[in-house]
């Protein structure tokens, strides 16, 4: 049974739907932390368990004759919720190889790194190793930047008409429904131990790209204005911005500018059979969605 975690979840739901058009639902089984939420997968004829990964024993039951396990990673707010983090991601692997899974799927990212500005990177990187020593086979995902958080970014903008932040640097943006279609290829196919390629987006765009693609969706000017890191935090703190969210922020900047999520790669559009989705294209797409 292919068991995936966090289907709650934007990504985790997005797989759970693309492994339904790949495989029998009696196959399928999710792990949730509220399995209300799930009912309509249940319906459909997946098995719906509760699981949290700050307990095992909920785990256990979850992962009860999984062949595969799919672990959506958890977020984190900042580098002090890394130890956190990570040991909900040691429990979740002891716990599918005590299940006698065969192999471990992980969503990790393409800026994967112990030394990243960005804390979410760190807790990739230390994921990785906790998977390389598990002694239990396993994929990592190295996703790449979800075009939802652009799209977060702009949210503001398109109010104002301004995107206030610092400098930074192109960005392979990748939609969400892609990436669901590449990890449920590499579930039911096994394709690429260890590390997969990059799974990216068809372009790298920095902030004055996606400024100038969302003038042009919206037919009326968007301005990208500059500003430094410390005036950014002081406007976020202005705002009541929490301040471990702000870090976060500027660390995401800070990465950026130094090129971690820049490079593209055609492994995506390999795996899923055409070109991946552009920025133009997510961001017509929840336009039409709100406007909807």
């Amino acid at each position: 049974m292919i068991i995936v975690t966090g289907a709650n979840g934007k990504l985790g739901r997005a797989v759970v739907e693309q492994l339904l058009m790949r495989v029998p639902a009696e196959q399928i089984g999710v792990s949730v932390r509220d399995p209300n939420e799930a009912q309509e997968l249940r319906e459909r004829g997946v098995r719906v368990r509760r699981g949290d990964f700050d307990d095992a024993e909920s785990l256990h039951h979850a992962f009860e004759g999984a062949s595969q396990v799919l672990i959506v990673s958890t977020g984190i707010m900042g580098k002090d919720d890394i130890p956190h983090g990570i040991q909900q991601h040691q429990t979740a692997i002891d716990t599918a190889k005590k299940a006698g899974a065969s192999r471990v799927v992980y969503t990790s990212h393409m800026g994967s790194s112990p030394t990243s500005h960005f804390a979410p990177m760190i807790h990739h990187a230390t994921t990785e190793k906790l998977l390389d020593n598990s002694g239990i086979a396993f994929t990592s995902l190295r996703n790449g930047y979800y075009a939802s958080m652009a799209l977060m970014m702009i949210g503001g903008a398109i109010k104002t008409g301004e995107l206030i932040a610092p400098e930074d640097g192109p960005v392979a943006w990748t939609a969400h429904s892609d990436l669901a279609e590449a990890a449920a290829a590499i579930i039911s196919d096994q394709k690429w131990n260890g590390m997969t390629p990059n799974l990216t987006g068809p372009e790298a765009i920095d902030m004055e790209g996606i400024v100038t693609i969302t003038s042009e969706v919206l037919g009326r000017i968007i301005r990208r204005i500059i500003v430094s890191d410390e005036e950014f935090r002081e406007r976020m703190m202005s705002q009541g911005v929490p301040e471990a969210s702000i870090n976060m922020r500027v660390g995401m900047f800070l990465a950026s500018r130094q090129g971690d999520f820049s490079q593209v790669d055609p492994a995506l559009a390999h795996l899923i059979g055409r070109p991946p989705k552009s920025f133009r294209e997510v961001l017509k797409e929840s336009i039409t969605h709100q406007q909807g």
